[in-house]
């Protein structure tokens, strides 16, 4: 089996190259627990970043630490075992060759230059355009009338008109920036009430468009899937998203944080919250490594008897590698780098993707991964010690199984990086941790994901309402106006005025209550 530490000859330039930039950027960060679960003292600080090319090389290892040996491994091999016999039928070898990263096929970054006179509200229309906001108006309206033919007339309605529709999204975004307990509280005379932007609705409007609010007011007999009242506003999102930019080649698969109001959590019972955390639906995304940007959106309700519910599926690794496959049918052909959770890893869904010219690479759970395929000699943990940085390897064509032992045993899979190149895990107060380069790329755009959640999901609308389809718009709604951000701040609008998330969010509510000028010349 290869032995940790090994490695043929020098790095590639070609094959360090995808993760320059990244080192570069998570110089800075300061990340208290890495992505492998460890916690205190030592694992405070960057636990990846490395400037040193040396360091990365087979040379790296210190000449008076142990040599990093298979583990239980040392002085002669035996012979070859019954087990290791049928893994090299099937494939796993533990002779490692080089297979340098796949070259990027795409260009990457915005599509369009904004001038530098843009909005908050001209980055948040690339996703949500007037023609969109105009839809909700007629749907809404359309729904209020035959609710009231049913139930009776409503004399406090009147139709909702466009600037209403703006406000009136402006007011539901307003709580991602104050966390209310309730958007109500606007209107209230308590903490949260904002007396600048409640004089533009009263608040019976406001519950009244509340009440009727509505993308889709009625099932048409195409409309089969449980999501049918949002599909159309998705779509539009994913279109928006496909057309204002193009993503980098490393790419994360996984489902965003989304925190839950502070407020609410702190005064509701034991009983609402664990209601409340019982949400009817998944929210995944494939999300940009390079800059937070999240690419695709992908809901699945999980109480579903289409066939893509879970009751429709096996098993949840199934279930996951569906998901996967629905995030990434518009990235085959481009080189991607996908890294991936253990819940979506596995070697069948790896192999598949690579056809695709899509590249993976992925840490491993025998408990929650599908680990069929994979040589179980690898996946059990030896008996012997192991000392930090070891790591075993076993190689199947592009496929490298990798079983690195770091306070614990994390495995790899990934046909993304090559086996022979050498990176390392930077620890504050034990220096450097020896690994491969997939582990040190794993852990660096990772991390850097980690960092997004931690800086934008304190952005997200707190309304919380009962319907489902209701949730999803609102989640989206946050996503969407994130990525306007990201946007923003990778243009020259952001060498003019600087904004901060908090403050984006802010002219954002403005322009959209119509308090502010969104006129170029202003």
């Amino acid at each position: 089996m290869a032995e940790g530490g090994g490695g043929g000859g020098g790095p590639r330039r070609k094959a360090l190259s995808l993760l320059e930039a990244a080192r570069s950027r998570y110089e800075s960060l300061q990340i208290s627990d890495d992505v492998f679960g460890e916690s205190g003292q030592d694992s405070s600080g960057n636990p990846f970043y490395s400037t040193s090319a040396d360091s990365r090389s087979a040379s790296s290892q210190d000449e008076d630490e142990e040599p990093l040996i298979p583990g239980g491994g040392g002085g002669g091999s035996p012979g070859p075992t019954e087990e290791e016999e049928e893994e090299k039928k099937g494939g796993w070898t533990p002779t490692l060759r080089d297979a340098p990263p796949p070259d990027f096929k795409d260009s990457f970054g915005p599509t369009r230059k904004m001038p530098q006179t843009a909005s908050a509200m001209d980055f948040f229309q690339l996703f949500v355009p007037d023609n969109v906001l105009k839809n909700m108006v007629v749907q809404t309206n359309m729904y209020a009338k035959k609710y009231q033919e049913r139930f009776g007339k409503d004399d406090a309605w009147m139709d909702v008109t466009l600037t209403e529709m703006k406000a009136f999204l402006g007011y539901m975004i307003s709580t991602s920036i104050h966390h209310c307990e309730s958007v109500l509280s606007i209107w209230s005379s308590g903490f949260y009430s904002n007396k600048s932007i409640a004089l533009i609705m009263t608040q019976p409007r406001f519950e009244k468009i509340l009440k009727y609010f509505h993308i889709v007011a009625f099932r048409s007999s195409q409309m089969t899937h449980g999501l049918y009242k949002i599909q159309p506003f998705l779509d539009s999102l994913q279109y928006g998203f496909d057309s204002a930019f193009r993503p980098s080649q490393t790419q994360v698969l996984h489902e965003p944080l989304i925190d839950e109001d502070p407020v609410f959590i702190a005064t509701c019972t034991e009983r609402e919250l664990r209601k409340r955390k019982k949400r009817k639906f998944s929210l995944w995304v494939r999300q940009c490594s390079s800059t937070g940007f999240i690419c695709q959106v992908y809901v699945h309700l999980k109480e579903g008897g289409g066939a893509d519910g879970l009751d429709a599926l096996k098993n949840k690794p199934q279930l996951h590698s569906m998901v996967a496959k629905s995030l990434c049918q518009n990235a085959s052909g481009k080189n991607y780098i996908i890294f991936t959770g253990p819940s979506i890893t596995s070697l069948n869904l790896f192999e598949e993707f690579e056809k695709q010219e899509i590249y993976c690479c992925g840490l491993l759970s025998s408990r929650k991964s599908d680990c069929t395929g994979l040589p179980p000699s690898m996946l059990h943990n030896p008996d012997a010690p192991q000392s930090r940085g070891q790591y075993r390897i076993k190689m199947k064509g592009n496929m490298s199984l990798i079983c690195w032992y770091n306070k614990g045993h994390f495995r790899f899979l990934t046909n993304a990086y090559s086996p022979v190149q050498q990176g390392v895990i930077i620890k504050r107060k034990s220096g450097e941790i020896p690994c491969p380069l997939a582990v040190e790329a794993f852990a660096a755009h990772l991390s850097y994901i980690c960092k997004y959640d931690d800086k934008y999901s304190k952005y997200f609308i707190s309304h919380k309402p009962n319907k489902t389809w209701q949730q999803v718009f609102w989640f989206t709604i946050s996503i969407a106006i994130n990525n306007a951000y990201i946007l923003y701040k990778m243009s020259d609008a952001y060498h003019v005025k600087r904004y901060s998330r908090a403050q984006f969010g802010e002219r954002l509510i403005k322009e959209l209550l119509g308090l502010e000028d969104t006129s170029p010349s202003h």
